[in-house]
């Protein structure tokens, strides 16, 4: 078999074992700066910093993403999985010119995951990257054939379950379970329940709970009901006459100093001083009000 001595260069394979605590990989960086990556997490959750924007990604789970400026995965302790990366000349050898290919190519230069892996999946999926790493960890062994043969047999294989109709099952099973949080929020953000409590009510797991909104809105559980009080307190200050202490006490705070101090760290500026700019309207310094909750699906 013909060998190709500068496949490191352009290829990258690592196991991700369980350790007792959380670790930073660094793959925005050269020579893995323009790399394609594939990441397969077994169990635990990572948390991916990219330039588009963060996302938390929950076990058993398949990852897909194109390069990105600066780009760093945090492993959680105890997390285990497999990451894949290729360079571009890679991934189009294993994309090709084949009846797929043009489906690949786009699918590829963008961000996929699939957070809710079926048992089947994982299995066939496993054996995938464990080859690919054992091909890059042989020396003298390594091809680039084989390598973008992996890579074209993820591809596919992540490609397709996204098509299936089961993937869009579990979309909209993300979508029912945030609509089902939006309207649990609505009902308790005056309480300041925790968001474990939270996902007990929806019957899933707080990371599940922070995986879904952060990837659907790039925002946290706690950051969404937060956005919630903070945009009540905006209104009641607008459009109420009572004193800033009644209006603390009505929104669930016992003392009016620590809403003081959650409103002007939200919003830069203390309530009463909001309540005066409101009222003056003034044109150079206009009042933003928060948005974010309407924009949950």
């Amino acid at each position: 078999m013909h060998t190709d001595p500068a496949i490191h260069h352009d290829a990258r394979s690592e196991a991700i074992e369980p350790a007792i605590q959380s670790r930073v990989l660094r793959i925005g960086r050269p020579a893995q700066r323009w790399f394609h990556h594939a990441l397969l997490l077994t169990s635990g959750n990572i948390h991916l910093a990219r330039s588009e924007g963060p996302a938390t990604i929950v076990g058993p789970a398949i990852a897909l993403f194109p390069p990105s400026a600066e780009e760093t995965i945090t492993v959680a302790a105890g997390s285990r999985g497999y990451l894949f990366g290729a360079s571009p000349e890679i991934l189009g050898e294993a994309i090709g010119e084949h009846a797929e290919s043009a489906a690949l190519r786009v699918f590829s230069a963008g961000f996929s995951v699939n957070d809710a892996l079926e048992p089947t999946s994982l299995r066939e999926m496993i054996p995938l990257f464990e080859g690919a790493l054992a091909e890059l960890a042989t020396d003298g062994r390594a091809s680039r054939m084989v390598i973008s043969a992996y890579m074209r047999l993820i591809l596919m294989t992540v490609w397709r379950l996204q098509r299936s109709p089961a993937a869009g099952e579990q979309r909209a099973s993300a979508g029912s379970i945030l609509q089902r949080f939006r309207q649990s929020v609505e009902i308790s953000f005056r309480r300041h329940r925790s968001i474990s409590d939270y996902a007990a009510e929806l019957g899933i797991t707080t990371d599940r709970l922070h995986a879904i909104c952060q990837r659907t809105l790039s925002r946290s559980p706690i950051e969404l009901v937060h956005d919630r009080l903070v945009q009540e307190a905006k209104q009641r200050l607008e459009r109420s006459a009572r004193d800033v202490q009644e209006i603390s006490y009505s929104l669930g705070f016992r003392d009016p100093g620590n809403f003081s101090h959650f409103f002007k760290r939200k919003t830069g500026m203390s309530p009463a001083r909001y309540r005066a700019m409101a009222i003056k309207k003034t044109s150079d310094a206009p009042i933003q009000t928060s948005s974010d909750y309407h924009d949950w699906p």
